[in-house]
């Protein structure tokens, strides 16, 4: 049977202190296994959208609703930096929440290996972050989250800074990861390249204040499922959804145009 989990954003909205609108109400479901990708220009609030589903801001507006599986389990979060301890080794570092939980060293050691397996990092759990390169440490960031044994990952653009082999390598890597797991990921990005390769569906949002304009959805009914590899990326299908993502993109930013389709 199907996992029907689902977490539900309902009028959520987000203003800061001084008054400024990050956020406009969004309403969106998340269902268990997905990949879902947040897609939007800089400052639309599309981390914002992330910390929020994170539990690290709390909602000016609306609500946020889990059910099944996701009710009361825990969250990885990876963000744009690796936010590595530059004295500790992989294995201290991935470590890190075990430690800070307190939980049995047993437990906690067996997670850490297969985390490090996952990330194709097993043979470097004694290096050190100086020692690794910039792709190696962003890897190290995700086992940290996934040692946790997450039920939903949340990534903030883990590989914006990394250049573009690097980053496809960790993208081809990310999505055979979640196929392997299942595990229900939420990926903001500004690259529709990225979103259109690794997701099952695409949120494209406007300018700030965000607001969902609309979504893509990647394999859709009728098309044959491409594996998604380096012949993906020179497919009619990838082709046609970057098309799409890209147009509502366009749209977002064009906010005269927005308002009077959503009118």
């Amino acid at each position: 049977m199907p996992d029907t989990s689902t977490i539900r954003l309902r009028n959520l909205s987000f203003a800061y202190p001084n008054g400024l609108r990050a956020l406009a109400p969004v309403d969106l479901d998340i269902r268990a296994g997905e990949f879902v990708s947040i897609l939007g220009p800089s400052g639309c609030g599309k981390s914002t959208l992330l910390r929020l589903l994170g539990g690290l801001l709390t909602p000016s507006g609306g609500s946020i609703e889990a059910d099944g599986d996701f009710a009361g389990q825990t969250t990885g979060f990876v963000f744009q930096s690796p936010t590595l301890m530059p004295w500790a080794n992989v294995e201290a570092n991935v470590r890190l929440p075990h430690a800070l939980a307190a939980t049995r060293d047993s437990d906690a050691s067996a997670r850490i290996d297969h985390a490090l397996q996952m990330v194709g990092l097993h043979d470097f759990r004694h290096a050190y972050p100086r020692e690794l390169s910039g792709g190696m440490q962003m890897r190290v960031s995700i086992a940290r989250a996934l040692a946790k044994q997450p039920r939903l990952l949340l990534m903030d653009e883990p590989f914006a800074a990394l250049d573009e082999i690097t980053r496809h390598r960790l993208d081809r890597d990310l999505r055979e990861l979640w196929a392997a797991e299942k595990l229900t990921t939420v990926f903001v990005t500004h690259s529709v390249f990225e979103a259109v390769f690794l997701s099952t569906r695409i949120i494209v949002m406007s300018s700030r204040p965000g607001r969902i304009v609309g979504e893509v959805t990647i394999d859709q009914a009728g098309e044959a499922v491409t594996p998604r590899n380096d012949e993906f990326r020179i497919s009619e299908q990838f082709a046609r959804r970057c098309a799409e993502a890209s147009r509502l993109l366009n749209l977002g930013m064009n906010e005269d145009e927005f308002r009077g389709q959503a009118a």
